[in-house]
């Protein structure tokens, strides 16, 4: 069975639950591995005052004994702290109470409009807490242990910014797996921490103004076989797969894979990625314009995807609106909010990766338990290598 997940919770809930169902036996994995994951999304300069509240811990209700899975779903909990002071407000039973005041000044950029019509809420709020990226805790939970199980097979996933608002440094690192250590290092996940004030100067001017601000960021996955995914038809193609998963995280307006949009303006000689041979190695290329996808299919290069997010909705300094009661013309709601998440966004952007190479494997190879996977993938490269 390929791997799926659910998710559940609102932002000031009591908590963020997932289930996870399809991840093989006997894979090693810890809370403490998955806590990591977490810690890594609430970094970076310029995110709010949610992140001095929450420290995510992740709790495994089920699907694992002694360290290893079971094969059985896996469920995961992780409390939201900040629900203390929220608890009545977000109570799931009895009246509301007189100071739970209805948000209905709808932000531009958010679900809240759009979403209170779909569901016919008047109080906007039953809209922008599920809306809320605290919904990504769990994707990146769920992406923690696809990362585990990816890396029982050789591959490594990572991610950098590239540019937050205007500002686009040179990356003169060209290996992936040094700039996403690179990357490590920096507050702002930009693979050169020597850049880190230009962004810190962007950032800190953009608050003084009231203002949010968006970004480019670059996921990757090194390691990965050619034959994942098929031409065969529309919804098997990785790359369209891929690009879904990445525009399902919240802000995100842009998915290029390898050159993307700049494929558009070059020549066919400067695009496509010529093929070679070695022997006792096999097939390889001298470049990789088309980011490790032809036909739908990995070629075996780098996977490399760059997304670009949207500033976020929640502005200090608030945009025209309309009251959803009283029709008349206000500024929109505000709600407490980061000046930019893009670095938190590309670890999010890891776990989508993860998650969809994950069941991109298991679709290619089967199995209900890690050595069978195994066994089976050896075989499957042995084909690779001899074709």
């Amino acid at each position: 069975m390929p791997i799926r997940f659910l998710t559940a919770g609102e932002s000031h809930g009591k908590g963020l639950v997932c289930i996870v169902e399809g991840i093989p036996a006997n894979l090693e994995i810890s809370a403490e591995y998955i806590n990591r994951e977490l810690e890594r999304r609430q970094r970076g300069y310029g995110r709010g005052g949610r992140m001095k509240i929450e420290k995510d811990t992740v709790q495994i209700i089920s699907g694992v004994r002694f360290g290893k899975t079971l094969g059985s779903p896996i469920a995961l909990l992780i409390e939201n702290k900040d629900w203390e002071n929220w608890k009545e407000k977000m109570a799931v039973e009895g009246e509301r109470p007189d100071f739970a005041v209805p948000f209905t000044r709808p932000r531009p950029g958010h679900a809240d409009l759009a979403g209170g019509i779909k569901y016919n809420q008047r109080d906007l709020r039953n809209i922008l807490e599920r809306a809320s990226a605290r919904e990504t805790v769990c994707r990146v939970a769920v992406g923690a242990i696809c990362k585990r199980f990816l890396e029982e097979l050789g591959v490594f996933i990572g991610s950098y910014v590239v540019s937050i608002g205007s500002l686009e440094p040179p990356i003169e690192e060209q290996d992936l797996i040094k700039r996403h250590y690179l990357a490590e290092q920096s507050e702002v996940r930009f693979p050169d921490p020597t850049k880190d004030e230009l962004f810190k100067e962007l950032i800190d001017k953009a608050k003084e103004m009231g203002e949010s601000l968006g970004g480019i960021f670059e996921v990757f996955a090194v390691g990965v076989p050619p034959g994942l995914g098929s031409h065969v038809h529309w919804d098997r193609k990785l790359d369209g797969i891929i690009a879904q998963a990445m525009m399902s995280i919240q802000a995100i307006k842009g998915v290029e894979i390898g050159l993307g949009f700049m494929a558009s303006k070059k020549f066919g000689s400067e695009v496509h990625d010529e093929i070679g041979y070695k022997e006792g190695y096999g097939y390889f290329r001298y470049s990789n314009n088309l980011g490790g996808l032809e036909g739908g299919i990995t070629n075996g290069m780098p996977i490399v995807v760059r997304c670009a997010m949207k500033p976020i909705p929640t502005l200090t300094k608030p945009l025209r609106s309309v009251d959803v009661e009283t029709k008349e013309e206000v500024r929109a709601g505000k709600e407490r909010t980061d000046v930019v998440a893009v670095p938190a966004a590309s670890v999010v952007g890891e776990s989508a990766l993860a998650y969809v190479l994950a069941k991109a494997f298991l679709e290619k190879l089967g199995g209900d338990f890690m050595e069978e996977i195994k066994e089976r993938y050896r075989i499957y490269l042995e084909h690779v290598k001899s074709f």
